[in-house]
């Protein structure tokens, strides 16, 4: 290969790298008049194609990790490789993560990872909770607490978690002290927290769904699904909106300033078991009790595949890998062309009579936590997470120091519960214009009098003698106050009419074909 062509491979390759980090098409600035907005603009767009270069170069240069998977040779499949082959393969600190702990006695458990995948919270449903920093596999608190634990997860950093127990959530520090006890929240199954909004979401087993922000303490929605108890409960990390799957098959998607949901879907003919979000947050995976797995579109609300197969737990990984749980056995669903169609990848069989209870991928890891009904288990799957983390988004080696600095800055950018809607893009933009609304009779009535006072008010020249009578001003004034009132009335009597229309349309469409003939005929 020559110089020359080696120079246009690479001149392509950032070329590519470039149209990633831009922000979409620059603009045309061709039609503009104005001089100096068009002079604003060309000096904002070459800045964002600078910024698209600067970070292309850094990406080809200067990250040092690059994702990869597993690749088989010849007839060999990738879904039939076991963890001790991919054990003997790997380096000592990636081996370490490959572990079981058994504790029978405290289980079924369940699991969440900081959103650095530095620490992990693990929950006995007999009580049992534990801190342990994955680095180094050190233990840093357990406590039991004596009662049912149904669910754990992470607040905005490894200070805070909340237990959702027996008869009320808690939010402990990681030295085990309990700080709070939610007593609205009631009996919770499921507990979901928005580390953009500081908002801590439960669902509770009278199917009530609870917002609480976390920084003021003030409870900023309850709402009522009136679908029943549900335990399968999911963010979207696109757009903060709070899903859930009931027994009847739908999912429902809401936001704390709502009291309906924004969207009511049917995806199962069945109830569902579980729920993922994909982290672009178009993609959604659900499995229901007919076995069957179904990824959807979020964009256009429809199925773009289905899948055979049982899943109690469904988790997405940062690269888009699917792992699905149930019973004793892990399958790991990849898209590898880019076409979201999801094929085997992995799979992994527990030690038989382990019921897998949860499955949930570790941040910046090759890492599959796995909580099951004997303790917890960790293997690793090649490709799954993001090979280079950025230290100002999560930065699992972060010192007290620069902890407290994301803190406060977190706490500045806090976002306020209205920014969740389905498509925040359009937080910004302009509001499109309403259609006209028909007024209220108090409305109309308030308008008439509003023009009635204005034509009363109404000055008058002064004449000479004889044409500046008593007489001629209120005949003139009763003229201008009927002049005002027409176009009220007018429009008024045209409504009724069209109401009227309306009405002997709709009962003449509602009466059956067979009896339609012997409606009285229009005379011509």
């Amino acid at each position: 290969m020559t110089m020359g062509a080696t120079q246009e491979n690479g001149d392509d390759e950032m070329d590519q790298k470039v149209k990633k980090y831009l922000r979409g098409e620059a603009a045309n600035l061709e039609g503009l008049k104005d001089k100096k907005l068009k002079g604003q603009l060309a000096v904002r767009e070459e800045l964002y194609g600078k910024s698209a270069k600067a970070a292309a170069k850094i990406e080809k240069w200067l990250l040092p990790s690059e994702g990869g998977y597993l690749e088989a040779e010849g007839i060999e499949k990738t879904w039939r490789i076991k963890q001790e082959s991919i054990a003997r393969e790997v380096d000592i600190l990636s081996s370490r993560s490959q572990y079981d702990i058994v504790l029978p006695e405290l289980g079924p458990y369940t699991l969440d990872f900081t959103s650095n995948g530095r620490y992990m919270a693990a929950a006995g449903r007999k009580g049992h909770l534990a801190i342990v920093d994955m680095k180094t596999l050190n233990l840093i608190k357990e406590i039991q607490v004596r009662e049912t634990v149904r669910d754990v997860v992470y607040l905005h950093n490894e200070l805070f978690f909340a237990a959702a127990q027996k008869k009320y959530p808690y939010i402990y520090n990681r030295d085990g002290t309990e700080l709070h006890c939610l007593k609205e929240h009631g009996a919770v199954l499921r507990l979901q927290f928005l580390k953009n909004h500081f908002l801590l979401a439960s669902i509770n087993k009278f199917g009530q769904l609870h917002y609480q922000d976390v920084t003021m303490g003030e409870m900023v929605g309850n709402f009522r699904t009136g679908l029943g108890c549900t335990d399968v409960m999911q963010v979207n990390p696109f757009n903060g909106v709070v899903a859930l799957g009931h027994s009847s098959g739908t999912v429902t998607m809401w936001k704390p300033t709502s009291a309906a949901p924004l969207v009511k879907m049917l995806c199962h003919p069945g109830p569902l078991s579980s729920l993922a979000f994909h982290p672009n947050g178009h993609l959604m995976a659900t499995s229901g009790k007919e076995k069957k797995i179904k990824i959807w579109d979020l964009r256009k609300f429809e199925v773009i595949q289905t899948l055979p197969g049982n899943a109690k737990t469904l988790n997405f990984s940062q690269k888009g890998l699917l792992a699905a749980g149930t019973g004793s056995f892990i399958q790991i669903l990849a898209d590898f062309s880019g076409s979201q169609n999801y094929s085997r990848y992995m799979t992994h069989s527990m030690a038989k009579g382990y019921q897998v209870g949860k499955v949930l991928f570790r941040p910046y890891e090759d890492v599959l936590g796995i909580g099951h009904s004997m303790g917890w288990s960790s293997i690793l799957i090649p490709g799954s997470g993001e090979p280079n983390f950025d230290s100002w988004v999560a930065n699992p080696f972060e010192t007290s120091k620069q902890r407290r600095e994301k803190e406060v800055h977190s706490l500045l950018d806090k976002l306020p519960p209205e920014t969740i809607m389905l498509d925040p893009t359009k937080v910004g933009t302009v509001r499109a214009a309403r259609k006209k609304e028909k007024p209220t009779k108090e409305e109309r009535e308030a308008e008439m009098e509003a023009a009635v006072e204005a034509a009363k008010d109404t000055d008058f020249k002064k004449k000479t003698k004889g044409r500046n009578k008593p007489s001629k001003r209120a005949k003139k004034r009763k003229e201008i106050i009927d002049r005002a009132k027409r176009p009220l009335l007018e429009q008024r009597i045209e409504e009724q009419e069209m109401s009227r229309k309306k009405r002997k349309t709709n009962a003449e469409t509602e009466m059956p074909k067979s009896l339609q003939r012997f409606v009285r005929q229009k005379a011509t």
